[in-house]
């Protein structure tokens, strides 16, 4: 075992959502609160920095003053806050971990199972080759100067994993000449700690930013330790008015101790896991013209004891040890250029060399062992080519329409064509209609491919997905509201089940139907009062239920100051959550969570952090209960 030592939320949001639009003679206000005005500026949707309101996709943009306020190291729990129709499994205090029992895992219109939604990091895919599934301990806080979230399918800019959406991590930089050095360091609950420091830089043409960060708990269950390390590096160079080159870079190592489920605890089921990314850019800048040239690279590290039972039940410690590597290195191009009045048109082209090897270790004497991997080689290989085409044209000053085209050709997969057709209609200044219809798809992992039997399922065809939304979203004043409802149907999922041959293994498990709709809505009372709501609500089809889908969640936050003293507080109500168990019953549950900060000085916050303040018991995967109340206190200070 690795141990590093031996009144509901539903029904507030709800009236908010129904009830604040008789606040719409408000004083205009640009700085609203969840995410500002409703022209945010976003790169996810279409590459090129583009307001919102002319894109057709639905994008939720949650800021870096949002990802601070709880002084929270992952960015995961706020998304899950801020972005309705994203839910993040978990099952401790602090660290999601990764393989049997890992949570972290990303579910966004009930579409789960790891990687059908893809995490970015400025543009480029985050994923370990081998599984395919993004790993939620890496994405953290001092990374991000802001994330912005599409929902619904991105496969024509992003090709496969961007099924169901993605989550674009946009990271630091200064922006203004000067230093500024934070520092922050807390500790709390079931002896957590967690420190972070970080230093920017920004002097003429060269900026930059430095980050580490540090992270430890015990957790609320035996064995089930877990300790965290890393860094990141961001270097800016504005070689002219016209072009820009950055270099980034972000290394974490964790080590985690998965304890089984209460029914069947696990001893020795620890995981030591190493991902790193480095990033490499060229931009240029020119009126009506706009692109970039990048290469990067992804590259991962694993070491997993999958563990065994207590001696009652006669189980001994495994022999071998799990390992695997895997890197993704990819070139990505392209360039946005306005062809004439009204018009931006995008072209890129994409290149992915994926390498996955996942082979046993002997624990007596550290020789290889033979597997049934990849046909008893272990290693695998996937090449991607891809180019696209994103046409969008204003036809008038209030409706602009959009087209885009992807062929994405895989040397296992074959080529798979992606179309997506939208379209944005602004009858006022302040209100905008859209409506789209998109396709995603997913190639199947390597696991999928290769890990049954001598002879895998290479048969395996890749999922497909359409999904077709319609929404309006509007400002009035200090209040701004968001209404969108979904259809999508998927078709060739991947699932366990019996292949033609008898034997166990991966097949394609036919289509499913989930729809639903998403709410919104912000509105600042007063200068140093403002509240924000959303509410979500997944249909899914009987019998296909996904892991970590909720039914319904309603969500009400505030934001009050009085002086130096702030208080973040949010109240969560999740109906009707299935956790992976067909005999486990649906999970509803309030989470109340709050942090208040005081600042005795302009430079210095003393914050304290209190989750599940009503100390809920609930579970968000079967067979692993969630800590009651848990708290953190800590300060930060800035130089």
């Amino acid at each position: 075992m690795y141990n590093t030592r031996n009144l509901t939320a539903g029904a507030l949001s709800t009236a908010l959502l129904l009830c604040a639009t008789a606040a719409t003679g408000a004083e205009a206000d640009s700085t609203i609160v969840s995410g500002g005005s409703i022209d945010n500026v976003v790169v996810t949707g279409t590459r090129q920095a583009t307001e919102a309101s002319r894109l057709p996709m639905n994008v939720t943009v949650v800021s870096r003053e949002q990802l601070t306020e709880n002084f929270r190291q992952s960015i995961l729990p706020t998304l899950t806050e801020e972005v309705p129709g994203l839910y993040v499994s978990s099952r401790g205090v602090m660290g999601y971990g990764i393989s049997g029992g890992g949570s972290g895992g990303l579910n966004l219109r009930g579409l789960s199972g790891g990687s059908r939604v893809l995490v970015l990091i400025d543009g480029h895919p985050q994923y370990a080759n081998i599984f395919d599934h993004p790993i939620g301990d890496a994405y953290q806080t001092m990374m991000a100067d802001r994330v912005e979230v599409v929902s619904g399918p991105a496969s024509v800019l992003y090709g496969s994993n961007a099924m169901g959406g993605v989550v674009n991590i946009v990271t630091r930089s200064m922006h203004r000449d000067g230093v500024r050095t934070t520092l922050n360091v807390g500790g709390g609950s079931y002896g957590s700690g967690q420190a972070e420091a970080a230093n920017q830089v920004r002097s003429g043409a060269f900026s930059s930013t430095v980050a580490a960060q540090y992270s430890r708990s015990d957790n609320h269950r035996p064995n089930m330790g877990f300790e965290q390390y890393g860094g990141y590096l961001n270097l800016g160079y504005d070689l002219s008015e016209h072009f820009t080159a950055r270099l980034s870079a972000d290394v974490t190592h964790f080590n985690a101790s998965h304890p089984g489920t209460v029914a069947s605890p696990l001893l020795e089921a620890d995981q030591y896991i190493t991902r790193g990314v480095v990033n490499a850019s060229l931009s240029n800048h020119f009126q009506g013209l706009d692109g970039t040239l990048m290469v990067y690279t992804n590259f991962g590290r694993h070491k997993i004891n999958d563990g065994y039972g207590p001696s009652a039940n006669n189980n001994q410690p495994r022999p071998n040890l799990f390992r695997s590597k895997d890197a993704l290195t990819g070139v990505s191009f392209y360039q946005t250029v306005q062809l004439f009045q009204g018009n931006h048109t995008t072209v890129g082209a994409d290149y992915q060399h994926i390498y996955g090897y996942a082979y046993n270790t002997s624990r007596a004497d550290g020789s290889v062992v033979p597997t049934n991997y990849r046909a008893g080689t272990g290693k695998s290989y996937r090449n991607e080519w891809a180019a696209y085409v994103d046409f969008r044209q204003d036809l008038t000053h209030w409706l602009t329409a959009d087209a885009g085209l992807r062929y994405d050709w895989q040397n296992l997969s074959g080529g798979e064509w992606v179309p997506q057709l939208g379209l944005v209609a602004r009858p006022t200044a302040d209100g905008v209609l859209k409506l789209t219809a998109a396709k995603g798809f997913r190639n199947p992992s390597m696991m999928e491919l290769y890990f049954y039997g001598t002879n895998g399922n290479t048969e395996l065809e890749a999922e497909r997905l359409w999904n077709y939304e319609l929404s309006w979203q509007q400002q009035l004043g200090n209040f701004r509201y968001k209404a969108n409802i979904f259809y999508l149907k998927a078709d060739n999922l991947v699932g366990t089940g019996v292949k033609p041959d008898g034997n166990m293994g991966r097949i394609n498990t036919g289509s499913f139907e989930n729809s639903g709709y998403e709410l919104q809505a912000s509105y600042r009372v007063s200068p140093n009062f403002s509240v924000h709501a959303n509410r979500s609500y997944i249909h899914q089809q009987p019998g296909r239920e996904q892991l970590g889908t909720p039914e319904y969640v309603d969500y009400l936050g505030l934001r009050w100051k009085l002086g130096r003293l702030n208080v973040n507080a949010g109240a969560q109500h999740v109906s009707n959550l299935y956790t992976g168990s067909a005999t486990a019953p649906l999970q509803t549950f309030t989470l109340l969570n709050a942090t208040v900060t005081y600042s005795p000085l302009d430079n210095m916050k003393l914050w304290v952090r209190g989750e599940n303040l009503m100390r809920q018991e609930y579970e968000l995967l079967a067979g692993y209960p969630m800590p009651r109340a848990t708290f953190m206190a800590g300060i930060n200070v800035e130089i």
